[in-house]
């Protein structure tokens, strides 16, 4: 049956457990799929920008969810669970899947559960799906990739599997959109939990379930059996209720592995004549695949990881080159901006406005055409299936360097944001390797560097053409990046041999299968990617760059008036110029400043690095958040100056030291570059280390490993290009 008729489906199939009164206006549903099951797009599709991410209660693993308008009176929040492929979590972030479908007495516990499964490859999927159904929660099958089920020459009689699972099934097209608005509708509507049941506890295990059943009060055998194969991990158990069944399985010799491969079996038993009713393949694909041929090329050995380098190479050039002109016109309409407010309006009020707020919403809004570019490629990538084979590809690179495979995708995640990135680690089973890829994840150069790379590579390195084609400050960007990858390998074998377990690490994934992006998801990615920076960099940014401009306006007692009333004695006596003698007002009274005197506490520990105090609170300032220099730089440099029209990189680009020579020179800027490299500046990667090590060892190490090798590096930078 056709995906695109998905709807003409619903009408002409009978629905099981025929819908009731609907919902109440506001319910919550859960996403669930395996990888690849087209899961994201759903959500996507349902959700649109009605999308939040956040925590799931107690855990730190990323939680999506969004509000649905189902119908005209019924809304819904869509909560999107981690791609799994059984109810049974090998990693940690699958866990929250058992958590939240285990616990019934939960705030969060869903209404209504959405399974989606790949039409291409039902056998695979329906494990899946038939656990959930046993668990006796209301669900519908989503049907999911139609479309290349029948290019495959798969036939599937919907109204027969709807019959045999007992739950509505919706053909879908999820990438365009075919068949949503079928399952809004039934997703309103009060469907009960399937009459079929795919696996029955065997009689030698009826006891201990029956136990467990008047124990915790549960109505369902097979989530009481799955008490038995998790209550280790279960978190809303209680050690009471953890030491009950652990006495309980220990007294009815209950071995989870053998028990679970007994369930697997059987499932596959009843999955098969399922499928034997209800599918058939009308062709077989004789000629290979166009995807594997495909797959030969990208993943080889030697041009597979040329092409990603190229792809790499054309993402920094792009970053600079196509993002140049739409990050001008920002920088000089807030410096024009802040110049017409000064020019008609004075006072302190007007003061902060201008050099304090402006000069901080400036240093978040310069840089959203790079993060927009930078995500858009990242979303390509992924919508295509690419970054799936460079996770494979990277698999034998990382093992050298003592990483798992799954390693990949932290590091790639962290050329984004470390935070998320580090969250991702709990798919990495091995204790030591999860431990590593936290560690060296915060190396990755992230977003948040990009205004600090763009800014100072702008200064020293000429935007002039190689080879008549290749942008000069691209390519110093991508070297920023490959050298924070070097730094995060380097380490990673440091920690290699430091670190001693016997555990052994494996990676399995699989393939999506080749697509061309849907520009709408890709679209989605970047306005929610953007509106996270401006929203939580931006706050950082702006109450930063206000309070520096109250601690760089303001000094202790009559510091700022004697130090202009000398300055104005020493234009008089040397007939300087009044734009000269103002500028040195200027600097004057910010040396004498709240920030001044910080700055200077700070200078000597930072002079052998090249650095004078104002950078020095630009590097204090940055531990709230990297982006944070930029501002800082431009906060500093607008207090008290009258040429606010310039913008940030004139200002910084003019900046004098005592001896008159430019501060920015290339042996300061490329030590600038490093440091920020290298250095642990972010408070919110910190924290979630913390989180994610449940302890202070980890990032304490890391905040000292990471800032002493920065220092060292640029150090050695400095006085080498000096």
């Amino acid at each position: 049956m056709s995906a695109t008729t998905s709807a003409e489906a619903l009408a002409a199939l009978p629905l099981p457990n025929k819908p009731g009164p609907a919902f109440p206006a506001f319910s919550r549903l859960a996403l669930i799929g395996n990888p690849n099951s087209g899961k994201s797009s759903l959500f996507n599709q349902l959700t649109g920008l009605n999308q939040k991410v956040g925590n799931f209660p107690g855990v730190t693993v990323d939680r999506k969810s969004g509000i649905s308008q189902l119908t005209s009176q019924h809304r819904a929040e869509i909560i999107d669970l981690p791609g799994t492929y059984s109810l049974y979590p090998k990693s940690l972030d699958e866990h929250v899947i058992t958590d939240l479908l285990y616990d019934r007495r939960s705030a969060q516990y869903p209404d209504f559960v959405v399974v989606t499964a790949d039409a291409s490859n039902l056998r695979r999927n329906l494990l899946l799906f038939t656990q959930v159904v046993d668990l006796g929660l209301p669900v519908v099958l989503a049907l999911n990739m139609m479309d290349v089920a029948e290019q495959q020459g798969v036939r599937i009689d919907l109204a027969e599997l709807q019959r045999q699972v007992g739950v509505p099934v919706i053909p879908m097209n999820a990438r365009k959109g075919v068949g949503v608005a079928a399952l809004k509708i039934v997703m309103a509507q009060e469907v009960g939990p399937s009459s079929a049941t795919f696996y029955q506890p065997s009689a030698e295990l009826r006891p201990l379930v029956e136990q467990i059943r008047h124990r915790f009060g549960l109505e369902n055998d097979y989530l009481a059996l799955h008490y038995a194969h998790q209550f280790r991990h279960i978190k809303f158990l209680t050690a009471d209720e953890r030491a009950y069944l652990l006495a309980l399985t220990q007294q009815y010799d209950f071995e989870p592995t053998a028990r679970q491969a007994e369930e697997t079996i059987a499932r596959y038993v009843r999955i098969n004549e399922l499928l034997l009713n209800t599918v058939s393949v009308t062709r077989t694909e004789k000629a290979e695949p166009y995807s594997n041929r495909l797959d030969k090329v990208l993943t080889h050995k030697v041009w597979g990881y040329l092409i990603f380098f190229a792809v790499l190479f054309m993402l920094f050039q792009a970053i600079f080159t196509w993002a140049q002109y739409p990050m001008d016109l920002i920088d000089r309409g807030v410096a024009g901006l802040s110049g017409l407010i000064q020019a008609h309006f004075h006072g302190p009020l007007v003061n902060l406005l201008t050099e304090g707020v402006l000069a901080g919403l400036g240093g978040v809004f310069m840089f959203v055409p790079q993060i927009a570019l930078l995500f858009a490629f990242i979303a390509v990538l992924e919508e295509t299936g690419y970054m799936a084979r460079v996770t494979f590809m990277m698999d034998k690179i990382m093992r050298k360097f003592g990483l798992n495979g799954k390693s990949v995708v932290p590091l790639i995640s962290g050329v984004a944001c470390a935070v998320p990135a580090i969250m991702s680690a709990r798919t990495i089973e091995n204790w030591k390797d999860r431990i590593i890829t936290i560690f060296v994840t915060p190396l990755m150069s992230c977003s948040a560097r990009i205004p600090v790379y763009t800014v100072l590579i702008a200064l020293v390195v000429p935007p002039q053409k190689v080879l008549g084609l290749f942008n000069l400050q691209g390519i110093a960007l991508m070297g920023m990046y490959l050298l924070g990858l070097g730094a995060a390998l380097v380490s990673a074998l440091l920690m290699k041999v430091v670190l001693k377990t016997k555990e052994r690490s494996y990676f399995i994934m699989e393939f999506p299968v080749y697509r061309w992006p849907r520009w709408k998801n890709v679209g989605i990615t970047i306005v929610e990617k953007v509106k996270t920076f401006l929203f939580q960099a931006g706050k950082v940014i702006v109450a930063v760059s206000i309070i520096l401009w109250v601690l760089a306006s303001y000094g202790p007692g009559e510091a700022l008036a004697r130090a202009e009333a000398r300055v104005r004695a020493q234009a008089a006596q040397q007939r300087w110029l009044p734009a000269e003698t103002e500028t040195r007002v200027a600097s004057a009274k910010l040396q004498q400043s709240y920030a001044g005197v910080f700055g200077r506490t700070l200078e000597p520990a930072i002079r052998p690095l090249g650095y004078d105090w104002k950078i020095g609170i630009a590097l204090l300032t940055s531990f709230a958040a990297r982006e944070v220099f930029v501002g800082t730089m431009s906060t500093i440099y607008s207090v008290g100056q009258d040429a606010d029209m310039r913008t940030v990189q004139q200002k910084l680009a003019a900046e004098k030291d005592a001896a008159g020579q430019p501060v920015f020179t290339a042996a300061r800027s490329f030590s600038l570059l490093v440091f920020y490299a290298f250095a642990m500046q972010c408070m919110s990667t910190m924290a979630v280390v913390y989180r994610e090590t449940k302890g202070l060892k980890w990032p304490l190490l890391q905040l000292g490993y990471m800032t002493g090798l920065a220092y060292v590096a640029a150090f050695a930078v400095y006085h080498l290009l000096r």
